[in-house]
């Protein structure tokens, strides 16, 4: 994210009920491997990094995660904190569920959810998701 949106810091960390975190759109969208989505999937939850994404960014990263291109559609949401609801925006693939995410995509994802400070159980669990590719 700071490397896309150098203006907008982190400013917490929450949760996504009723949505699951799973893949999209392999051999799709040139990329390798499948890209990140979520899903609604009651009972299921999805640990987030909240950012303020300054106006100055929020262009950028319309454009970086395909909005224009239709490739996501951008959500607005309700985010479960130690502080109670926010609503943030999230962005969804605009196409089918299925595929599997490259090993270093997957590995980037985990790292970034253990650095926000997510449970390990939940880092573990993405670490053990499979992959499309041997190595990390």
């Amino acid at each position: 994210m700071r490397a896309y949106c150098p203006h907008s810091p982190m400013v917490g960390v929450g949760w996504l009920e009723g949505w699951r975190l799973t893949f999209a759109g392999e051999g799709v969208i040139g990329w390798e491997g499948a890209v990140s989505t979520v899903v609604e999937s009651p009972g299921d939850r999805v640990f987030v990094a909240l950012y303020d994404i300054h106006p100055y960014d929020a262009a950028q990263l319309d454009e970086i995660e395909g909005v224009t291109a239709g490739t996501y559609r951008k959500l607005h949401v309700r985010v479960s904190t130690l502080d109670g609801d926010v609503t943030a925006g999230i962005y969804v693939f605009a196409g089918y569920e299925g595929g599997l995410p490259t090993a270093w995509y997957l590995s980037e994802i985990a790292n970034a959810a253990e650095k926000a400070g997510a449970p390990d159980d939940y880092v573990k669990e993405l670490r053990s998701r499979p992959t499309g590719t041997a190595s990390a």
